[in-house]
C-alpha cells in the first residue's frame, strides 16, 4: 500500500547572510583556514592585506615605510569598509587591522567576528617558518607575539565568537567555526538571519 503522505522536503543549509571576519595573531591561520571555510560555504574570500596591497599598488610594509601606520590604518579602514558592503564572504584581516576601534566597531557592525585563538608556542613555530613577515626580521618570534598578546588580545575579545584552535586538523578547527557562527546566530540575531529569510 502506498503511503499518502507526502515525503518530507530535505531543506537547505541556512544561507551565509553575513560577512564571517576572521580575527587573531599572525600565524593563526585566517588566510588557510578561511579559504576552506569559504570553499565550504560556497562563497568568495577575501583577504584584506591583499585587497589593500592591490589598491595601494604596492605591499604593505612598503605602505608602513612610505606612509606611516596612520595612513595605512585608515586605508586599511576604507577597504575593509568596501568588502563589508559587498556579497557575504569570508575576509581574513591583518592582525592588526581589529585592534582599531573603527575598524572594530564597524566589523562586529556588518559581519560576524571570528577570533581565531591558539598558543604562542603553535604560532611561533608557525611563523619561523616564513621569512616574508617585516616584524620578525631579527628578532625571536615568541617575544613578538608575547607583546603582540598583551597589547592586541583585550581588542580580540570583543570578537562576537572565539575559537581556540591549538594544534587541531584544519577539518576541526573549520567544524568548530561553523558551528560557533550558528549558535551566534541562533542566540543573538533575528530568526530572519539565522534562517537566511528576510522577515516579511
Amino acid at each position: 500500500m502506498v503511503d499518502p503522505s507526502p515525503a518530507p522536503i530535505p531543506q537547505p543549509e541556512p544561507s551565509l547572510t553575513r560577512t564571517i571576519a576572521l580575527v587573531g595573531l599572525m600565524g593563526v591561520g585566517k588566510t588557510s583556514l578561511g579559504r576552506r571555510l569559504a570553499a565550504m560555504l560556497g562563497v568568495a574570500f577575501k583577504d584584506a592585506d591583499e585587497e589593500i596591497e592591490n589598491a595601494a599598488g604596492c605591499s604593505v610594509s612598503e605602505i608602513f615605510s612610505a606612509r606611516g601606520e596612520a595612513e595605512f590604518r585608515a586605508g586599511e579602514r576604507r577597504v575593509i569598509a568596501r568588502l563589508l558592503e559587498g556579497p557575504p564572504h569570508v575576509l581574513a584581516t591583518g592582525g592588526g587591522a581589529f585592534t582599531q576601534k573603527e575598524t572594530r566597531a564597524l566589523i562586529n557592525q556588518k559581519a560576524v567576528s571570528v577570533w581565531l585563538r591558539a598558543d604562542l608556542a603553535v604560532l611561533a613555530r608557525r611563523v619561523a617558518r616564513k621569512s616574508t613577515r617585516p616584524l620578525l626580521i631579527g628578532r625571536d618570534p615568541l617575544d613578538v607575539l608575547t607583546a603582540q598578546m598583551r597589547d592586541r588580545y583585550p581588542f580580540y575579545a570583543e570578537a562576537h565568537v572565539t575559537i581556540d584552535t591549538g594544534d587541531l586538523p584544519h577539518t576541526a578547527t573549520l567544524t568548530a567555526v561553523m558551528e560557533a557562527v550558528r549558535r551566534y546566530q541562533a542566540e543573538r540575531e533575528p530568526p530572519s538571519f539565522a534562517s537566511g529569510r528576510r522577515a516579511p
